[in-house]
């Protein structure tokens, strides 16, 4: 009778190692379903990331493009003809009260429509008696020195098809 109570306590054991095993295998699933979903997180963190750094490194590109065309515009010495935009009178606005305001422009951008810059002469709109830091004047062959604010969008594909981020650069720019 003995034999027969351990036979039936070892047939039990047998059951309960697999409810148990089954048990194991639907929480290391579940483990690895959790784990599939935050690598694919972590990926589009990754592609989001790159895309706006891409944005930011053209971006600050084309802001230096359009400042070697200012500085051909302005006869500077020995300014590279490659990698210049091309910058002309009639791109700059001379106004100070023109109302324009960075915000207001970024917000009109879409990545849709590309490229964009803005550029503005403001030697004549700061006002101060200070250093040029400050806004003072510096004489330069009789007459203002001039300083640009240059606003640039620009998008991760520079332009190209199928953007998924932009950027607005606002910079001021000094000959």
């Amino acid at each position: 009778m003995n034999r027969q109570r351990t036979h039936l306590s070892g047939a039990r054991q047998q059951g309960a190692a697999l409810y148990v095993a089954l048990m194991m295998l639907i929480l290391l699933a579940l483990i690895g379903l959790v784990g599939m979903q935050v690598a694919g997180m972590q990926e589009r963190m990754a592609s989001a990331y790159r895309a706006a750094n891409l944005a930011f490194q053209n971006a600050e590109a084309y802001v230096r493009q359009t400042e070697c065309g200012l500085e051909r515009l302005n006869g500077v010495p020995d300014v590279p003809a490659s990698n210049c935009a091309l910058v002309s009178q009639a791109d700059i606005q001379t106004h100070c009260d023109d109302g324009f305001d960075v915000g207001v422009w970024a917000q009109a951008r879409s990545l849709a429509s590309g490229p964009a810059r803005n550029i503005r002469q403001i030697e004549g709109c700061i006002i101060g008696q200070a250093e040029i830091g400050m806004g003072g004047t510096q004489e330069q062959g009789g007459g203002l020195q001039p300083i640009y604010q240059i606003t640039v969008y620009q998008t991760d594909t520079g332009g190209g098809a199928d953007p998924s981020s932009g950027v607005v650069i606002d910079t001021i720019f000094k000959l």
